[in-house]
């Protein structure tokens, strides 16, 4: 166990100095890993990295899966940026002296878009529609009454018309209950391979004579640059105050040392009666130059009713400010649960 930990803090250094490096910020490609998911964690910031659980954790920390119910299901949907909707599935189960085993998947409704081309700049009158979606395996397993760990195997996809880039990444992380009221909890998340963008929409025809390097049967291929992911790294500590048997607030906070944009710091709360009925807010700011950051504060609510003994169905809603934007984002998260 001493191993495992130490292996951990490792590597949890090793990319944080990684992900620190100011060169590389706006460099990285697959922003889409980027975006969270889940009303609960949405609505509390991303702050509740030590405390998470279940099928929400998946995004924020692996380690909190088997922390869950049991065997749950989950779908959310989200009205983001630009009228692009993004649909998230997971559901997970726990399998005795193993450890919980989940899936997941995260698409993006893009809509369609215009195809352009040098003669015809206003539109040649067909369309096109991005696909991007994430496919994850996740495994989780609480090695003590105290720790728990887990890591998260992502396939990643882009689809451009003809032209496709895939890759792969893992996440992990581990979380640390001192006791029913404290938590600490640190994580690694996009650690994976280059993409690249290939295939038919790379293809030119061409009526130069000869064979000339990159020249099959007079198509020419471009070659697209590799991208790198946006891989960071977070430290999440929080604090269950305990009112009575009612009555709870849970406060939290994560620093996120980030390869792609500035360092983030989210704060957020949630206070919960009978564990039945929540309350949720948080905010996310930039450690420099914070007046950038294209999200405000957040906040939503919750139910998690018991519809009979053992079987519990959760509905949770998260609103995001966002600025600069129309509209700001709406969040709707279900979840049923066999306990």
């Amino acid at each position: 166990m001493k191993k495992l930990i130490t292996l951990m803090i490792l590597l949890c250094m090793v990319t944080y100095n990684y992900a620190g490096d100011p060169a590389r910020k706006g460099t990285t490609g697959a922003d889409q890993l980027l975006i969270p998911v889940g009303a609960q964690g949405i609505a509390t910031g991303g702050a509740m990295l030590a405390n998470l659980k279940g099928l929400e954790s998946i995004y924020y920390n692996p380690a909190g899966l088997d922390h869950g119910s049991g065997t749950e299901a989950m779908f959310s949907y989200m009205s983001y940026l630009a009228d692009i909707n993004i649909s998230y599935f997971a559901a997970a189960t726990r399998i005795e002296g193993i450890g919980s085993i989940g899936l997941s998947l995260k698409s993006f409704e893009v809509g369609d878009i215009p195809v352009t081309t040098v003669e015809f700049p206003d539109g040649t009158g067909a369309m096109y529609s991005p696909a991007l979606l994430t496919l994850g395996l996740t495994y989780s397993k609480i090695i003590t009454d105290r720790i728990s760990v887990g890591a998260n195997f992502k396939f990643i996809s882009e689809t451009i018309e003809n032209s496709v880039a895939n890759g792969f990444a893992l996440d992990f992380g581990v979380q640390y209950r001192f006791n029913e009221q404290i938590g600490i909890s640190a994580s690694v998340k996009n650690i994976g391979s280059n993409m690249r963008y290939s295939g038919g929409g790379l293809q030119q025809q061409t009526s130069i004579p000869g064979t000339l390097p990159g020249y099959k049967n007079g198509v020419f291929e471009i070659v697209s640059e590799e991208f790198q992911i946006p891989s960071y790294f977070e430290l999440g500590a929080s604090y269950n105050y305990i009112f009575n048997q009612q009555n709870n607030l849970l406060v939290g906070g994560t620093y996120t040392a980030n390869n792609a944009l500035e360092d983030i710091i989210n704060l957020g709360m949630e206070y919960s009666f009978m564990k039945t009925f929540f309350v949720r807010g948080g905010y996310r700011m930039f450690t420099e130059n914070n007046k950038n950051t294209p999200f405000g504060f957040t906040a939503g609510a919750g139910v998690n009713y018991e519809v009979m003994q053992g079987v519990g169905l959760v509905f949770d809603y998260a609103y995001q400010d966002v600025k600069d934007f129309p509209t700001s984002n709406h969040i709707f998260t279900l979840k049923f649960q066999l306990k």
